[in-house]
This record gives structure tokens, sequence and C-alpha cells, in this order.
């Protein structure tokens, strides 16, 4: 292993650690007030962007502004070409500044935040923003890694770049495969059992890279969970109906955050360990959000939280 990926997990287990971890999330979400759990954000690395928040939106917003800033942080630390390994992993961001400037379902559109600063993780966001209307978004998502999701509704928009996101993260990052194809499961379940929402052609075709053909056919959400490859099945294992995908989704981070410190435990330096402290700063991020939530409504951590920690 060469010595610039020795030097870039070093300091990639150095982000990890300053992270707040389980007991520092549930003392954000104890609160009792949002203030409190804002002065305790404050000793943590998440202060540099939260320090000027005002209520739970901007403080969310800004934790996962400093996620983003510490994954430009490794990435600039990887060795030539190591970016790329990055920039599926960081998608997330760009799909939230295309779903910011779409128009809301009645039509209206919201003053939308200042977007995500994504250097040298974009895609295609200089291309993105430039576009003016739905249409224009998608004919820019077309010629992209992208790929065309498929319609140019704002959901058709969004979903095709989610589930366009699992694939290539599937295809690009390896040891995040199994991630992917969790994400996946639970994108086309929440989509198609939930909402009863067909998914575009596209989307379909990247689901069944993922899950087979099968299960992207079902028509019942008892059919889709027993119809998964067993790489895909623990997603939805004990999952009995679409009511308690939640559940699910608490059980994808839990893995996420298992699989990471395997992968950062493991003592090799190299992609698999970035991988590993990526996974962990994301998981930390999506908790303290959740932390800070449950602080802005009385510090009272719900049932919900729980799993998620």
């Amino acid at each position: 292993m060469s010595a610039g990926w020795v030097a870039a997990t070093v300091r990639a287990k150095a982000l990890v650690v300053r992270y707040p971890g389980t007991a520092g999330v549930r003392e954000i979400a104890r609160g009792p007030t949002l203030d409190d759990a804002l002065r305790r954000l404050a000793t943590t690395p998440y202060a540099r962007y939260a320090r000027t928040a005002t209520d739970v939106r901007e403080a969310q917003r800004a934790v996962s502004a400093t996620l983003l800033w510490h994954l430009r942080v490794l990435a600039g630390w990887l060795p030539r070409g190591g970016a790329r390994l990055l920039v599926p992993l960081a998608a997330g961001f760009e799909i939230a500044n295309v779903a910011s400037r779409l128009p809301a379902p009645d039509g209206r559109r919201a003053e939308a935040p200042e977007p995500y600063r994504l250097g040298a993780l974009e895609t295609a966001w200089r291309n993105l923003q430039r576009a003016g209307t739905p249409a224009e978004t998608r004919a820019a998502l077309t010629a992209s890694p992208w790929g065309d999701p498929g319609g140019d509704t704002p959901w058709a928009l969004v979903t095709g770049m989610r589930m366009a996101a699992v694939r290539r993260t599937a295809v690009a990052v390896q040891p995040a495969r199994r991630w992917a194809q969790g994400r996946a499961v639970l994108l086309a379940a929440r989509e198609m059992f939930v909402h009863h929402r067909s998914l575009p052609e596209p989307v379909l075709r990247d689901a069944a890279r993922l899950l087979g053909r099968r299960a992207t056919v079902a028509a019942t959400y008892e059919e889709f969970r027993g119809r998964l490859p067993s790489s895909a099945g623990w997603a939805l294992k004990d999952i009995d109906e679409p009511g308690e995908l939640w559940r699910a989704e608490a059980r994808w981070w839990r893995t996420v955050q298992a699989d990471g410190a395997a992968l950062l435990r493991a003592g090799r330096h190299g992609p698999r360990a970035v991988v590993g402290a990526v996974a962990l700063l994301s998981v930390d991020a999506w908790r303290v959000r959740a932390a800070l939530e449950s602080a802005a409504r009385g510090g009272r951590p719900g049932e919900v939280f729980d799993a998620l920690v």
C-alpha cells in the first residue's frame, strides 16, 4: 500500500475519533432544549457551521455541511485519483441541491438554501445548477453519470437520482455494495408499497441490477420481500409490513455503522479503511440530526431515536 493511502487512513481515523459518538449523541438528544443541545454541539467538530444556527432546521443543515466539509478534506488527503472513491458516497448532497431547487407539489417554489459546496466531490452540479426547469434538469442528468431519471416531475427527478446513487455506489465502491443493496431495498419498498407509485423504467433497471428483476416486478410487499436475494434480504428481516420500514431504516444505519467500524478496525491502510471512516462519519451526522430533533421536542428521546442509537 502506498504511503499516500497510509497517511490518508491515519487522518481518516483521526477525524472519526473527534466526533461525538453514541454517548455524545445521547447527551445532545437529552437537551432539554434546543439551546442546550446547541451548546453541547459547540464542543464538537460540528461547531464550525452550527454556531450561527437559530432553529433546528438550520442546526441540522449545519451538521450535514460539517460532514460534507470533512469528506472534502478527506478527499484532499487521498492519493491522486482517490477522490473518485468518495464521489458516490457524497451523492446525497448533490441530490439535496437539486431537490431544493425543484417546485413543491403545489407548484410553488420556496427560497432555496445556499447549495452545498461539493468541490471535488461533485458529479454534475455545475451543469445541473444552470438548469432552469425540471425538463432542463432531466436533460442535464441524462447527459451526466447520473443518467436519465425517467421523467421530469420533481418526484421522478429525485427518485431517479437516489436510485442512480445506489447503482453508482455498488459499482464504484465495492466495500459499500452491501449498503447500496440495502438502500435500494428501502427506496423501492417505500415508493412501491407505501406511496404506491410505479417506478420509472430507468429506476427499475437500476433496482433490478441489485435486487433482481423478480423482486422489482412484485405485486405485493410480501412478494417483494420474499423475492429479494440473500445479499439484500437482510434489510427487511422481521419487517412484516410497509408501515414498519422506519425500523428497517434504523437497521440500515446500524449495519453501516457496524460494517464501517469493522473496516476501520481491520488495521489495513487503504480504500477499505477510508470507506469505513466515511461510513462512521455519516452515521454520526445522521444521529446528531435526530438528536437535535429530540432536543427541540423537549429532550425526551423516543422509540425512533432509540432505534437509531
